[in-house]
């Protein structure tokens, strides 16, 4: 039986959002969230019927149209054309996982009661999301500006029974999918095409999704990292306290005690080292994943802060009599966040290929390529390709949307955020990064074998126990990918913030 989540007022934050998604949780309205989008709605309607005032997208046209007058019969036209006119998105679809996440944050933002929707429409969306019932919706198509609308128009128009949604596996028409469950089409009223069209959350829903892996990978980022020093053959000396103390950012602090805490009693540190210092993908790791983390703790605050916002426009204010149109919409905040999270763990993947490169060499009395006999055997050697392959790829990918904007509908959205771009490109350096560590993982876990019967903490021998029920040591080469993918699979799976200090 799965459990409810009630919208409220309350701050959605992104630990609820990760216990939504991997907690099979049903959403609901909150008799307040309920009462506030009926207030608004029939405010709203009230304001049509007995006002002679020109209101954006209500009785006017849309961006470079905002001049054209529409005749009060025609309202509901207006609003079931733009969304079948914005709903020309491209590229490949949006993973399910995301477009859950899109449907959560859409009703979130509805619920807020300042958009002027109908309280069914809100309701069949909390149907889909209850019912998998997940639009499908494209990558390309949003500016980051105006919200997204060509990706919401997407998610939206299942509603008036068109476009398609994949259900159980299947691509369907959504007009069997209404059919299935005798929904009937939502007759879109004044203003509602705009509410669901503008708005962030496509934006917001990668953001949010990959903060939420962000923090898994920035978690194992320090533990692969201190397994990698210590099979290295490296010294502890550049993680104790007094150093980070007079530089006290507070990820390289983080950082710095979750190294010490990792190797804790371990064999491999207390020995006697034939090189002075590490270098320095190893000896910095504090400097260098602290700052990460520092990243990504302000694109939380951003992301936490759009989350639980109202984005469409115009906006709606039912006890100060105001309708209120303004740019609320405009992706910039994401677009720098969403930038600065990318280059933020393009870093971690940057400075893991380097360990992984450290490791190979044969440096410390490890054998070349990590394996007992190199040249009949070319050991993980190209496994170090790979990674460099994917830190390539990030160095492109990290390239800022948030820098350029392309003016549109005839100049009256003379500056865009790009922030959707954005979200996609974050999205694959997290795949990216992902894979790159995964891949240090491979070789220190492979490394640590060359230093038996030492043995690392006991912490990371728990770990690697783990590790090797999965993946075996490798003698002689073999067909490694899927030993990479196993690995990958074993980053998703395994409990990694037990390791850490809280």
């Amino acid at each position: 039986m799965s459990s409810v989540h009630s919208i409220t007022r309350s701050t959605l934050t992104l630990l609820q959002i990760r216990n939504i998604l991997a907690g099979n949780f049903t959403l609901a309205l909150s008799p307040e969230a309920e009462n506030r989008i009926t207030t608004c709605y029939e405010y709203l309607q009230h304001k049509i019927k007995h006002s002679t005032e020109r209101l954006y997208g209500i009785n006017t046209g849309f961006g470079g149209l905002a001049d054209k007058t529409v005749s009060a019969t025609d309202l509901e036209q207006l609003q079931r054309n733009l969304m079948m006119s914005h709903a020309c998105g491209t590229g490949a679809e949006v993973p399910a996982d995301i477009v859950k996440l899109m449907l959560l944050l859409k009703v979130q933002a509805l619920a807020y009661g300042h958009s002027g929707v109908q309280l069914p429409t809100v309701k069949r969306l909390i149907d889909f999301f209850n019912r998998e019932v997940f639009p499908v919706v494209y990558q390309q198509g949003s500016l980051g500006a105006s919200g997204d609308l060509a990706p919401l128009a997407h998610l939206c128009l299942p509603l008036l029974g068109l476009g398609e949604a994949n259900f159980q596996g299947y691509k369907l028409d959504s007009k069997h999918i209404l059919e299935m469950f005798s929904w009937e089409p939502v007759q879109l009223k004044a203003k509602e095409g705009l509410a669901l069209l503008n708005g962030t959350q496509f934006m917001s829903a990668y953001a949010a999704y990959c903060l939420l892996q962000a923090e898994r990978l920035s978690s194992w980022a320090d533990v692969i990292g201190a397994l990698s020093l210590d099979a290295y053959g490296g010294h502890i000396t550049p993680f104790q306290e007094l150093l980070h103390q007079v530089r006290p950012h507070q990820g390289q602090l983080q950082t710095a005690a979750q190294v010490r805490q990792l190797l804790q009693d371990s064999d491999l540190v207390k020995q006697a080292k034939e090189h002075v210092q590490d270098p320095y993908s190893f000896r910095c790791i504090p400097q260098v994943h602290g700052a990460s983390k520092d990243a990504l703790r302000y694109a939380t605050e951003v992301v936490t802060t759009e989350i639980n916002a109202v984005t469409d426009n115009p906006i709606i204010f039912p006890e100060q009599d105001q309708i209120l149109s303004g740019g609320n919409f405009h992706g910039q905040p994401l677009a720098l966040a969403l930038d600065f999270t990318a280059i933020a763990l393009a870093e971690l993947g940057s400075i893991s290929e380097r360990r992984t490169y450290q490791l190979l060499t044969g440096n410390n009395r490890l054998p070349e390529f990590l394996v007992a006999e190199p040249g009949l055997n070319s050991g993980l050697m190209i496994s170090q390709y790979t990674a460099a392959s994917l830190v390539s790829q990030n160095k492109q990918l990290c390239s800022p949307a948030s820098t350029d904007t392309i003016p549109s509908s005839n100049g009256q959205e003379d500056h865009v955020s790009m922030g959707a771009n954005a979200a996609t490109k974050l999205y694959q350096v997290v795949q990216n990064v992902e894979a790159v560590l995964a891949i240090e993982l491979l070789n220190a876990v492979q490394a640590l074998e060359f230093r038996r019967p030492l043995q690392t903490s006991p912490a990371l021998e728990k770990l690697v126990t783990a590790y090797r029920q999965q993946v075996p040591f490798i003698s002689a080469d073999t067909f490694l990918h899927p030993h990479l993918k196993q690995t990958i699979s074993f980053l998703k799976t395994f409990p990694v913030q037990e390791l850490l200090v809280s």
